[in-house]
């Protein structure tokens, strides 16, 4: 017999010698208690955390909670169906009208998980005989979504304008092409040309769809992310989002001007046979999105974290994923894996949470320390930040 995780042995013998020399498995951290959005109890110890994706530190509203709290006493713990059969309720419908507000958009989508949401949009839009044009540092959903749909890839290099456009003008002018692109890339943190982009994608008969998950709420005069801020969210066809980062709870959503979309929600089959969200989840999520119309405080305030560690990480001799900051993403690029764990590790003892990222997540096969900043991360914080990346960093000898 064919033992069928065999494919999966080059990398159990890899994840045994990482192991081996005795470092802790970064993949298996539990955080005892969580304080605050920047925060918790890790290893009995309390711990700054710079690896959540909390970009604007909605976890501990106290209007997000309490709303989360009146939803379970009202509608229970969940709705056991998918949304087109028992499980709309109230609470979907408000967190809808909820994004299309927040994006002055006229449809919205919401979907069990921002994996969920690419994973169905696009292989709902794009089948067997279309076309769908990829950067090649797409999140995995994004290619899921391609394979579940059957439709042809064409993959160009990561944040190239002219190679975007060498391959749309090798499809047949006929054929139908979605051009799918991300706001912020989560492994670098670098953003996408969008407006030059977009505008090859119209001029070559492209639609346009754009994952904003890492620039929701935080990127753009009213937070609709890297679209927005370069001034062509009005030429995007579908934008995809998530709730897991800015927002602060869990799911995913579409929000679109095509007048035909809401046929999506009978032909979408991650949309019809998924079970929908707990009213709880939807409640907070309507509330934290409500509250990030008016959050331009706590962007600026992101901002200034982020170029206030992208500086420091710089000056003490680190080496960086983008050469200025670009979102609130921070890449701390590893000499490879096993120092990466080193250090991984040698911040954690300085009480300070990361994300150790590797191949294939990473592109190129880097290995790197991924720091998402919080907007409730104080200037006193980023400071310990910088103090605890010195000390770790000279310890492993990844900086002089």
């Amino acid at each position: 017999m064919t033992d069928l995780f065999s494919k999966f042995d080059p990398l159990i013998e890899q994840r045994a010698a990482l192991l081996s020399t005795g470092v802790t498995d970064p993949f298996s951290l539990v955080m005892e208690k969580v304080l605050s959005p920047t925060v918790a109890i890790c290893n009995g110890r309390e711990t700054i955390l710079l690896g959540t994706y909390n970009y604007m530190g909605m976890t501990f509203d106290e209007d997000v909670i309490a709303a989360g709290k009146d939803a379970l006493d009202k509608f229970g713990s969940g709705t056991t169906g998918s949304r087109v059969l028992n499980g709309t309720y109230q609470g979907h419908r408000e967190v809808e009208e909820a994004l299309k507000d927040f994006y002055a958009m006229d449809h919205a989508m919401v979907f069990s998980t921002g994996y969920q949401a690419n994973l169905g949009i696009i292989s709902t839009i794009a089948g067997k005989g279309d076309y769908i044009i990829l950067d090649i540092d797409s999140h995995a959903s994004i290619y899921d979504g391609c394979k579940m749909g059957d439709a042809e890839i064409v993959a160009f290099r990561h944040n190239d304008i002219e190679a975007l456009e060498k391959r749309l003008k090798r499809l047949p002018p006929e054929a139908g092409k979605l051009v799918v692109l991300e706001g912020v890339y989560s492994m670098l943190g670098d953003v996408a040309p969008l407006k030059e982009m977009i505008r090859i994608a119209k001029e070559n008969g492209a639609m346009v769809l754009v994952d904003e998950a890492h620039s929701m709420g935080f990127i753009g005069e009213h937070g609709r992310g890297v679209a927005e801020a370069q001034g062509v969210i009005d030429d995007v066809d579908f934008i995809i989002g998530t709730f897991s980062k800015s927002v602060g709870t869990v799911g995913g959503f579409c929000v679109s001007n095509h007048p035909k979309f809401e046929i999506l929600r009978l032909v979408c089959r991650p949309y019809v046979f998924t079970a929908s969200l707990p009213p709880s989840v939807v409640a907070t999520a309507a509330t934290s999105i409500r509250k990030l119309m008016h959050g331009s405080n706590k962007r600026a305030h992101l901002w200034e974290n982020s170029k206030a560690l992208h500086k420091g990480l710089r000056d003490l001799g680190f080496t960086l994923g983008t050469d200025e900051p670009q979102s609130a993403i921070i890449a701390v690029i590893m000499p490879d894996l096993e120092r990466g764990a080193m250090m991984w590790e040698a911040l954690l003892e300085e009480g300070l949470y990361v994300n150790l990222a590797r191949p294939p997540a990473t592109p190129a096969g880097m290995t790197l320390l991924r720091c998402s900043l919080c907007a409730e991360h104080s200037a006193d914080q980023v400071g310990e930040i910088l103090g605890r990346f010195e000390r770790a960093g000279k310890r492993t000898g990844i900086i002089g």
